[in-house]
């Protein structure tokens, strides 16, 4: 670590320390419910796993280990020494269950609680139908925290435990077999989908050949009807923990699990390689599932669309997804930055971030004419699109290919393989001599080297490129190398012919201009081939000076006696005609559709609470404290505490006449007495820590008020509290969360949430921070070494620094003026804060928390961006267990943590501990990472071998060696700096910053802007889209609202209590309030017109009409024409006499 790297983590570590002594003092003041900051400080990954799981011991070990082999490795490690007793003896069964939970931890870095805790019930030994016995694991819902690829090798681990325990495989019944394939589809039809769809066959293959029993414990009240009451399973219902481990981990990430076992040469698990060949639409995921007004850009590998290109920008990698900010006007805004794509290759979605380097889109005009859209010409060929040839380049970087292990794309050409091409050429011709080299090619000694050091600014004019390619036997430029590989040797033949026809001007000896007849065969291989060309008023097409010196010289216009050869492809004819290598541009377009839009918005519970204070129907349907004001007292379920010193009665931590520390008392829940044992005597049930009693909500609520000095008209609290011991927060808190319209989440923090995009090299210009500012946040100089001078330097992001999106500013602040105000009035210390000013939260710590963990990471705000998006170093996300393909996290200040979240409020059920900051991770280990930004590359280039290997499909861990990578650089200086990117772009604000999708409210206006866009688009097919957005989306919407309406719940308005059927006696037995339904007929109808517009629109098979015909007549018989839904008497169904 260098020494500036350690003063930045010094650095950090001495202002979480001051803020840890602020909330020490805070806590000490006896309001909380604890008097110490229950936030705790991790060290390292062993540090969280020994906490969490342990075995005793089990941190020091790691911590041995950690720097001897790769975590997954170390994972198997530690599991095969719990089983040999190195932590100390235990039963097969108890070890095989420790073994497996502490496994689990470390491959999940320990921030995962829910997982190794609550996602396995138990793990059992039972026996097979001949006697030998087996292993079986119990899962549970909070198994998926775990990400896809950890929880798919929880088998694998279990397996690996059982071989060491000499137990052997689990043999599944026919029966067992159905069950499961059986449980899935009911799973999926009546409780939720899942991330991947696959074959009854599949599933069927996976359990035959699956060494242990992936079981569990029942999920949701739905039970299956045909395999019932098997031997080896003890529930009917559905087990959501042990389906999703088998469909979305076994099945559906099948590549990344065997590459895990190749590289750990475990044995057992080559069926993997097969378990996926039923499946039909393997590229076509991103298509499976297409809402109304999230549209389709390209069909899969469908020319005109994204054109694959690899590399990486300092806005891109760990899934994230790099386009042209002109891609994003083009699509109508569709996108923008930090919004989802869906995508057809190397994984499943990864947000967009503007790059301005790549190619941009090629449109054709109303007038017929095709021009490649610049920042020149957008403003006025916009409204005037009529198609999309082309929709520029998507930048995948080689780690995306690498993590998901999905073999390597041919490769377009490209400007940077080019320079490498040119590079390459001087070097092994000329020895390196670029004045030789220059000469020969006939081109200026500086503009060669120009090439060379800027290829993405500075390119050859197409006579200096096809100098340069006959002199240094080079290929042809990209910039003038056209789509040729769109369209077929005829048409190559029918464009020559019409080239060497048309009229020709030429200056000197370059041809500067054609123009000739237009006519639909010509017109179409120039569209395909992207050539940028006008059409006249007379029906004539000109095309203009370098795009005909281009055409001129590749075609061989020069030789018109040069025929071409049909029984070669185009590529060959023209590395024939043009006497200059041509390499292919676009062998490889990625299919893609509209994702999640970007997010940036306040975290709020549903609906919105200010205070965790329990009002019951006191509060009204609002659970307004202040309505309850007026009612003096109120009884509600809350903590049961004593005082040992005066013995009052209190729910609150201190006591509020003496101030001693109060305990809690052991009250029976169905009779109400208090006791001293366990379990009450009489009825025989457990204990809890709670009682209904009376509460003074006035006195509270004037004592709150006076002391903050404000008194809010609307104060909303919960209805009940969901923590174990029922303990409510303070309600100055409430009241001043209210004064600053701040929500609460479920464990006293007030969080703000926004997309993960990834971020390792920035300007200050971009983060609205001055030069002066950051310099004392440690960024002297920039990324090449530079003294920091200029806002338009480049630097590299440090990584536990962070670039809040600008919504979230004014919000933050609020939270700060909260904190400083509760600081002053409820805990009598000094503000801390004193935010006035955007520019005053530079500097200060937040705390980066992902839904599914319980240990957040710290971070430091050091500028602000335009994109709703939180921009952050990959290592910083990837703490987080986080990648960038869509999901939003949220951040929150550290101080609020400290002081208000509090363990005792987190709900009591399973997988309540998760989403909730129990640890900080002060210091990010870039080996105590996930796996997937260990293969982030960071590299400024890639070698020509690279480039030359995507054409035979290589694996991308062959060519690991050939990048550099995270990895590569553990247990150096380098791991945490010196980072590099291969693709610049100018501005990662630019672009769209708020997709369209958001801004239209209607969904029909949505489906309109959908349906017109993919009419524009070249590689979409609109009929295709309708018929997939009724399938998909409105068929099965229609049909399954129908089926809940006829299955519904009723539901109090008032105290909003849920009944199975109607009470009969009409209102709700609990508060008297109206009943009123759950599913509504403008719920089931909301999509039939539009569904009804895009069959006759489109003119989709009758199949559909009649579909819709159907569920119109099903819907008419459930409402009389015209009127809402009433009940009838029995009386009318009965014959008169």
């Amino acid at each position: 670590m260098s020494i500036e790297y350690k003063e930045y983590i010094s650095s950090l570590e001495d202002s979480l320390k001051s803020l840890y002594d602020i909330a020490k003092k805070a806590r000490a003041k006896g309001i909380d419910p604890e008097f110490h900051p229950e936030v705790r400080v991790a060290t390292d990954l062993a540090g969280l796993v020994e906490s969490f799981i342990g075995p005793p011991g089990v941190a020091e070990r790691i911590r041995e280990l950690s720097n001897l082999m790769p975590r997954e490795e170390m994972a198997f490690k530690i599991a095969e020494e719990i089983v040999y007793g190195r932590f100390g003896h235990m039963e097969d069964e108890a070890a095989a269950e420790q073994a497996i939970r502490t496994a689990l931890a470390i491959l999940t870095e320990g921030v995962t609680a829910a997982v190794y805790l609550e996602g396995i019930a138990r793990v059992k030994i039972k026996k097979n139908p001949d006697g030998s016995r087996y292993l079986a694991v119990y899962l549970a819902g909070p198994i998926r925290s775990a990400g896809g690829t950890e929880t798919a090798l929880t088998p694998v681990i279990a397996d690996f435990v059982r071989k060491m325990l000499g137990l052997d495989r689990y043999k599944p019944t026919e029966e067992e077999i159905g069950r499961f394939v059986e449980e899935l589809r009911l799973y999926e039809r009546e409780v939720a989908r899942f991330q991947y769809h696959v074959s009854d066959e599949e599933v069927r293959r996976a359990i035959q050949n699956l060494p242990i029993e992936v079981t569990g414990i029942q999920s949701d009240p739905v039970e299956v009807s045909s395999h019932r009451n098997l031997p080896r399973i003890e529930t009917n219902r559905v087990r959501g923990g042990a389906l999703r481990v088998v469909n979305d981990g076994v099945i559906g990430r099948s590549a990344k699990v065997l590459a895990v076992v190749e590289d750990l040469n475990i044995e057992g698990w080559s069926w993997l390689k097969d378990v996926r060949k039923a499946s039909k639409k393997k590229n076509a995921g991103f298509m499976e599932d297409v809402p109304a007004g999230r549209p389709i850009l390209s069909f899969p590998s469908r020319k005109g669309g994204f054109r694959l290109r690899y590399g990486r920008s300092r806005n891109t990698g760990l899934a994230a997804l790099g386009v042209h900010p002109l891609t994003m006007e083009v699509l109508q805004n569709f996108l923008a930055g930090g919004t989802q794509l869906k995508v057809e290759a190397p994984g499943k979605a990864g947000v967009v971030l503007p790059v301005d380097s790549i190619e941009p889109p090629v449109v054709r005009l109303t007038d017929g004419s095709v021009v490649k859209v610049t920042e020149r010409n957008i403003g006025q060929l916009k409204r005037k699109i009529d198609k999309i040839l082309f929709l520029g380049d998507l930048l995948v970087s080689y780690g995306d290919f690498l993590y998901n292990n999905k073999h390597l794309l041919p490769s377009g050409f490209t400007e940077e393989w080019w320079r490498e091409e040119l590079k390459a050429s001087i070097d092994l011709n000329f020895g390196g001599d670029l004045e030789e080299a220059a000469e020969v090619a006939g081109v200026p000694k500086q503009r060669l080297l120009s090439f060379l050091k800027d290829p993405f600014k500075k390119k050859p004019n197409a006579s200096e490129a096809f100098k340069i390619s006959l002199g240094l036997k080079v290929p042809l430029h990209p910039l003038h190398t056209y789509f040729w590989s769109n369209i077929s040797t005829s048409d190559l033949k029918n464009l020559r012919s019409w080239l060497l026809n048309s009229n020709r001007k030429v200056e000197g000896e370059t041809t500067v201009e054609f123009r000739g007849r237009s006519n639909p065969e010509v017109k179409s291989v120039l569209e395909d081939l992207c050539v940028p060309h006008r059409v006249l008023d007379g029906g004539e097409i000109l095309i203009g000076a370098e795009e005909a010196c281009v055409l001129a010289l590749t075609l061989g216009l020069d030789k018109p006696d040069l025929e071409i050869d049909e029984s070669l492809g185009v590529i060959e004819n023209l590395n024939r005609l043009s006497g200059v290598p041509i390499r292919d541009k676009a062998p490889t377009f990625i299919g893609a559709r509209v994702g999640r839009p970007e997010a940036a918005k306040r975290r709020e519970m549903k609906p919105l609470v200010h205070v965790l204070f329990p009002v019951k129907l006191s509060g009204g349907p609002q659970r307004n404290l202040m309505e309850a004001y007026g009612k003096r007292s109120i009884r509600v379920e809350v903590a049961r505490r004593t005082c040992p010193n005066c013995g009052t009665v209190t729910f609150k931590a201190a006591c509020p006449s003496c101030g001693l520390r109060t305990v809690p008392e052991k009250v029976c829940p169905r009779c109400g007495r208090t006791l001293k044992e366990e379990a009450c005597p009489t009825c025989k049930v457990q204990h809890v820590n709670y009682a209904e009693q009376q509460v003074p909500i006035k006195r509270l609520l004037d004592e709150a008020c006076e002391k903050v000095g404000f008194k809010p008209k609307s104060l909303k609290g919960v209805r009940g509290l969901t923590n174990k011991t029922k303990t409510p927060e303070p309600i100055e808190k409430g009241v001043l969360r209210a004064k600053y319209n701040l929500s609460v989440y479920k464990d006293g923090t007030v969080r703000f949430d926004a997309t993960n995009a990834p971020l390792t090299h920035f300007k200050p210009s971009e983060i609205r921070v001055s030069v002066e500012k950051l310099r004392e946040l440690g960024y002297t100089h920039d990324y090449l070494g530079n003294p920091l001078k200029s806002p338009e330097q480049v630097c590299e992001l440090k990584l536990q620094d962070v670039i809040i999106p600008e919504e979230s500013v004014e919000y933050l602040m609020n939270v700060a003026n909260f904190i400083d105000e509760l600081l002053v009035k409820v805990y009598g210390l000094e503000p801390f804060y004193n935010v006035k000013r955007p520019k005053d939260l530079v500097g200060h710590l937040i705390i980066g928390l992902a839904p599914h963990t319980c240990a957040g990471i710290l971070g430091r705000i050091v500028g602000f961006t335009r994109l709703k998006v939180c921009f952050a170093h990959p290592l910083w996300h990837s703490a987080k267990r986080r990648d960038c393909d869509g999901d939003e996290d949220s951040i929150m200040l550290a101080l609020d943590a400290l002081i208000n979240f509090s363990e005792t409020y987190l709900p009591a059920q399973i997988g309540g501990i998760m989403d909730s900051p129990l640890f900080i991770i002060k210091t990010i280990n870039p080996r105590e990472v996930q796996r997937q930004a260990h293969e982030i590359d960071v590299a400024d280039k890639y070698p020509i071998i690279f480039y030359e290997k995507t054409w035979s499909g290589a694996s991308p861990r062959d060519l690991n060696s050939l990048i550099d990578l995270v990895k590569h650089r553990f247990n150096s200086e380098a791991q945490f700096q010196g980072f590099k990117y291969t693709t610049p772009t100018s501005d990662i604000n630019s672009g769209n910053q708020e997709s369209i999708y958001k801004v239209l409210k209607k969904m029909s206006e949505k489906l309109d802007a959908q349906l017109k866009l993919a009419e524009k688009i070249e590689a979409v097919d609109a009929r295709e889209v309708a018929r997939i957005v009724l399938d998909t989306h409105f068929i099965r919407d229609i049909a399954g609202n129908l089926r809940a309406f006829a299955t519904q719940s009723f539901r109090c308005k008032r105290c909003n209590r849920r009944f199975r059927r109607m009470p009969l006696r009409g209102n709700c037995p609990q508060c008297g309030g109206e009943i009123t339904l759950t599913v509504y007929r403008g719920g089931i109808e909301k999509y039939l017109k539009d569904a009804r517009m895009l069959t006759e629109r489109y003119k989709l098979p009758r199949y559909y009409a009649q579909r819709i015909s159907l569920m119109e007549e099903e819907i008419s018989s459930l409402f009389e024409a015209g009127k809402e839904a009433r009940q009838v008497s029995l009386s009318k169904f009965m014959a008169q006499p």
